[in-house]
Formats: structure tokens, sequence, C-alpha cells
């Protein structure tokens, strides 16, 4: 079998192996597809997010709602996700998740009001819980915590190709064809997975866990998870730095396009270009993983990210305007991020080979809730300036340099 990656265990982390073990390469075509889902339901209709407010008759307040209440239903359904996937395994979980996802974004595509596209955006976003949360755990199936944060960083460069197309076909599927074709290409690539999900996709779990929805279970797992200092570093690590880069989705659209005017197509550039900085990040994280290990990476990481977020809030606090003004700084951020998601999320599952499906649903949880929080903030906050955008993203800076040079540096990856 294929394998380029070191740390590689056979599925089931050494219990009995599945039937037809994935090649590395199907893994990582599988890790980004599942991993993209999030990026296309999130930032694909950002461009169209202003007509929908307009033609809707939707208030502010209302369009944000349709993107934080997405990823709160996102957050929370992995919370059930998790347990019934160490329960049943991955794949039948992947198969109905993916199949749910479908079917409300066509029913996203079809919606004549704000609400009745809030609610479909809800049971998108628990539908796009089933295939982030798996992604995660059978990463931790198939190998160990330092191999696994080389995978799902590969897996994390297909996401950022996937964002990278997502906005400017967003933008310009919005400005020609309408919001409605925008969401409509959702349902496309949520069907297209599905297929490669059905025919291509083999089982990672060796052991289902038989237990594992009983109460008792549950309570055990989800406090040994919790009681875990190197699940709390990693996860508030990946938590901290998605909160940056939510309050740029969430905000950009309204600040680059309603408070300076640019058009909908130079938007979508601006946010391939954004993508593209992501897209570096993970491949500088796997550099800096082979040279300098978990803890360096994180740090240089943290050290990015509060650069980003301090030159954008202090241009901003010195009246300095412009696209650039914000761009510029974006780039650091999403530098640091494309580092710090690699290692977060695997460092997150890493001591938990029998449980990682908690362990990842957990972790998806807490980032978000600090998206839903953020979000809601925003749509209150929203004041016809660039501040909010600007303060936020230099919150989660800051935020994320203290996580990644206190917590990750006093733990240290190990086997549950």
């Amino acid at each position: 079998m294929p394998n380029d990656l070191p740390g590689r265990r056979s599925p089931g982390n050494g219990r009995s192996p599945a039937p037809d073990p994935m090649s590395t390469s199907r893994v990582v075509l599988i890790l980004s597809l599942l991993l993209g889902v999030q990026p296309v339901t999130t930032d694909l209709y950002l461009p169209a997010l202003p007509t929908i407010t307009d033609r809707l008759g939707a208030s502010m307040a209302q369009a944000q709602l349709t993107l934080s209440g997405l990823l709160l239903a996102f957050g929370l359904s992995q919370l059930v996700w998790g347990p019934v996937s160490d329960r049943f395994g991955r794949r039948p979980v992947l198969l109905l998740g993916l199949a749910v996802y479908t079917v409300a974004a066509v029913g996203s595509v079809l919606a004549a009001s704000m609400e009745v596209l809030l609610i479909w955006r809800i049971v998108q976003g628990a539908a796009m819980g089933a295939g982030v949360m798996c992604a995660r755990a059978l990463v931790r199936d198939l190998y160990t915590p330092e191999a696994g944060a080389r995978a799902i960083s590969k897996g994390l460069s297909g996401l950022g190709v996937i964002a990278c197309v997502s906005m400017p076909v967003g933008a310009l599927l919005a400005e020609f064809f309408g919001w409605r074709a925008a969401l409509a290409a959702l349902a496309v690539f949520g069907a297209a997975t599905l297929g490669v999900v059905a025919t291509r996709f083999r089982e990672t779990l060796g052991t289902p866990n038989p237990r594992a929805l009983s109460p008792a279970t549950l309570l055990v797992t989800w406090a040994g998870i919790l009681g875990n200092r190197t699940f709390w570093a990693f996860a508030l690590l990946a938590t901290m730095s998605y909160g940056g880069l939510f309050t740029f989705l969430a905000a950009s659209s309204f600040v680059f396009m309603g408070l300076m005017g640019i058009s909908k197509p130079f938007y979508g550039v601006l946010m391939f270009s954004m993508a593209v900085a992501y897209l570096a990040g993970t491949f500088l994280c796997r550099w800096l993983l082979r040279h300098n290990g978990v803890h360096r990476a994180v740090a240089i990481g943290g050290a990015l990210s509060l650069a980003g977020g301090s030159l954008m809030g202090g241009l901003a606090l010195a009246g300095v305007e412009g696209v650039w003004a914000i761009m510029l700084p974006v780039y650091l951020f999403m530098l640091g991020h494309g580092v710090h998601q690699p290692c977060g999320q695997a460092g997150a599952v890493g001591p938990f080979p029998h449980a990682a499906g908690a362990a990842s649903a957990l972790s998806g949880f807490m980032m978000m809730l600090s998206a839903f929080a953020m979000g809601s903030w925003l749509g209150a906050n929203m004041d016809g300036s660039r501040f909010p955008l600007t303060n936020g993203m230099w919150f989660w800076g800051g935020m994320t340099a203290l996580v990644a040079w206190g917590l990750v540096y006093r733990v240290r990856p190990r086997s549950a």
C-alpha cells in the first residue's frame, strides 16, 4: 500500500484491519473533499450575502444568522455524530450526513424567505458536521499523532485549493446568474462528494465500540477528554485561530463591498488571494514539522497570528484606510492559520485512539461555538465602519498567540 507518511497505522489502530485499505493518495483526496465542504458552505455564498439580504428583505443581523446559525448547528451536531461514528463506523455517518447536506442545499436554493433559508442552512450545518468530524477522526484511525498532523495538513492543503476556488466562483455566479446559482453550487459539491465517498471510501474504524452511545460510557469518555491538558491546548489553538478566520469571513463582504464599494468579482479575487495565503501556510506547516517539530511550528505560527491581527488593528486605529490595510495583515494571519489548524486538529484527537470521534466532536464544537459567539457579536455591532472587523482580528490574533506560546508549550502530544 502506498505510504509517504511515516507513522501510518493499519485501519483501526492495530485492531481488526478494515478490508481493502485505502492508499495515502485516496485518503488525502477524501480528506480534502470532506474538509472542503466547510469552506464551500461558508465561503462560496458570501459574495451573494448582501444581495440575499436585499432581495429577501432581511436585516444585516438576519443575514449574519445564515452563517452563525449554520456554524452553531455544525458545532452541536458533531457532539452527536462523534459518538455515533465510534459506535457504527465512519462510513455510514458520512453517507447519511452528505445525503442530508445535499437535500438541504437544494432546499436553500428554493427558499422564498430569509426564515426558510435560515432553517435549511441550519439543517445543512448539522449535516456538514458529519463530514468534517469524520475527517478528523479517520486521521486518528489511520495515523499516529505526529504523522496525523502531516496527513491532515495535506488534506487542509486540498481545502485551501477548494477555498481558493470557492470565493471567485461564488462571486461570478452571484454577479451573472444570481444568488440562487451560488447556493446551487453547494448542492453540486455535496452530491459529488457523496458520490466519491460512496464509491471510494473504505471504513477506517477497525473495531466499533458497541457501548459508545451508552450514557455511562459517554460520561466517562467526555470526562476523560475534558480532563486532558493536551486536548485543551490543541483544541483551543484551533479554536482561537478559527475565530479570527470566521471574523474575516463574516464581516469582509460588508466592509469591502458595502463600505468600500468594491465589485463582487474583485471581492472574489481578494478572497482567492486570502485562500492562497492559507494554502501557503499549510505547506509552511509541513516544512516546519519536518525541521522543527510541533511545538516550534506552533510558536512560529503564533507569531504570524499576532503580527497579522496587531498590524490590522494598529493600521485601523492610525486611520490608514484602503483594501490593502486589511488584506496585507490578513495574509500574515492566514499563514499562521495554515500552521495552527493541522497541528491543532491532529493534536486534539491525538491522545484518544479509542474515542477519536468523540474528541473530534468536542474540538469541532469548541471552534463553532466561538464562531457563533463572534457572529452574534458582529451582527449586533456592525456599525458601517471597519472597526468590528479589525478589532476582532486583533483580539483573535492575540488569543491565538497566547495559547500557542502558553498552553501548547506546556504539553507534549502522547497517546492515551
